[in-house]
């Protein structure tokens, strides 16, 4: 989620390190909440936890147990303190979530207590309920640091397709509400920080552009392995969650097109990844009749999707263009650039911000242009081999996380300001 913006080192420079010790030497505390992944599997959140932790802050964080991974009740990982609680994901429409969010917002009020007096609370959405925990720490003296994650109107729009229904009015208040309660506003991208500022009503010094990053100390190539394409030429791989909005749909019928518009079966597809939806996706490349050219892993070891991004001739990222995804930043995007991959996407505002020249793009969820893209790099290793190496430029140049964790520390430095009398 990084733009081609420059960071000064007056602005967020070393200064902001040493505000993470208050008056007299003591370390201040942040306590990170989270409600729809686990942590240390949120990359994004744990990745600004081991920033925080750096720079001389204690971290707790509260989040949901995750159902392989991330399973223990209480664990210190790598010095962050992480608090989780069981939690069952919505299924069933509204009542379903409004069931989840209860029980989160319940977990979360009880171990806070456990936690005890922090200096910052740093809530990340969706779900934009977390303000009403972080108020409650707000009134003992807490600041309140709101990590937008999603555009949680946006999302409602693009998940339910159910339109401006009373349902969407009351998750707009839920985010005014949000923006209303904290004292300063992480925007994962240059869109998200024109909502806060104007939707959202914020100061231009309040709102700071934090952008997910891979790490690329974690996350690097390793040798190519053939056999993964299953005999076939070339392989083509999809790595993300599958839900709703996420276009594996799409991607799909793009594939079907492939094969069926342009005479081409010269290639294997390797879907990596889970969610709502996987059932749905595995039954519909059946209807497709893809089912031998399309295999659907689930999620994998961070070791395995390695090896098949590393193998990978052309990633997808087929997410349609609709009120949330035309401003959002796609991880998959940018984990296919460190990787040297190159994309094909439907043309996006924020798809371009981050890939630039690194994707191809499709007019918005044009499948049979999606299709003749993947053709065209098929039959071109030389712009592929030039596409990747300009991704890997922009995720270790412009889009690295260091300059983000530039951004981060000024937020909390702002964050931890002292408040104006009044």
């Amino acid at each position: 989620m990084l733009g081609d913006e420059e960071f000064s080192d007056t602005s967020f420079g070393d200064a902001s390190f040493g505000d993470a010790v208050g008056g007299g030497g003591r370390t201040r505390r942040a306590l990170v909440l989270v409600e729809n992944l686990s942590v240390p599997f949120d990359r994004r959140v744990w990745q600004e936890c081991t920033t925080l932790r750096d720079a001389g802050w204690t971290v707790d964080v509260i989040c949901p147990r995750g159902s392989k991974r991330d399973t223990e009740p209480e664990a210190v990982v790598d010095g962050v303190r992480i608090h989780r609680y069981p939690l069952r994901a919505a299924t069933g429409g509204p009542a379903g979530y409004l069931q989840e969010y209860g029980s989160a917002l319940w977990h979360t009020a009880r171990l806070a207590r456990r936690v005890g007096p922090v200096d910052v609370v740093h809530a990340c959405n969706p779900p934009d309920l977390l303000f009403l925990p972080a108020l409650w720490l707000k009134r003992r003296g807490a600041r309140f640091v709101f990590d937008q994650h999603d555009l949680v109107p946006e999302l409602y729009l693009s998940r339910f397709d159910r339109g401006e229904d009373l349902l969407f009015r009351a998750v707009r208040a839920l985010e005014r509400w949000t923006y209303r309660a904290a004292d300063v506003v992480l925007a994962t991208n240059e869109s998200y920080r024109d909502v806060a500022l104007s939707r959202g009503g914020r100061r231009p010094g309040d709102v700071f552009v934090v952008r997910s990053a891979p790490d690329t100390e974690r996350f690097r190539p390793v040798p190519p392995e053939p056999e993964l394409k299953r005999g076939k030429p070339h392989l083509l791989c999809y790595l993300g969650v599958m839900g709703p909005q996420d276009g594996v749909d799409y991607a799909l019928r793009s594939l079907a097109k492939l094969r069926d518009e342009y005479g081409r079966s010269d290639w294997h597809a390797v879907f990596v990844g889970g969610g709502d939806t996987f059932d749905a996706m595995v039954e519909l490349s059946r209807r497709l009749g893809l089912s031998e050219l399309v295999q659907f892993t689930g999620r994998v070891p961070d070791a395995d999707l390695v090896r098949y991004l590393s193998t990978a001739d052309v990633c997808l990222s087929p997410d349609p263009r609709n009120p949330l995804n035309d401003v959002s930043t796609m991880n998959k995007v940018l984990e296919y650039m460190v990787m040297g991959r190159p994309i094909v996407s439907f043309d996006l505002r924020e798809a371009r911000v981050s890939a630039g020249d690194a994707a191809v793009y499709a007019p918005a969820n044009d499948e049979s242009e999606f299709a003749r893209l993947i053709a065209e790099l098929m039959d071109d290793p030389e712009r592929r081999a030039w596409m990747g190496k300009l991704g890997q430029e922009r995720i270790n140049g412009p889009l690295a996380w260091r300059n983000s964790q530039r951004s981060l520390l000024a937020a909390y430095a702002a964050a931890c300001r002292p408040r104006a009398r009044r």
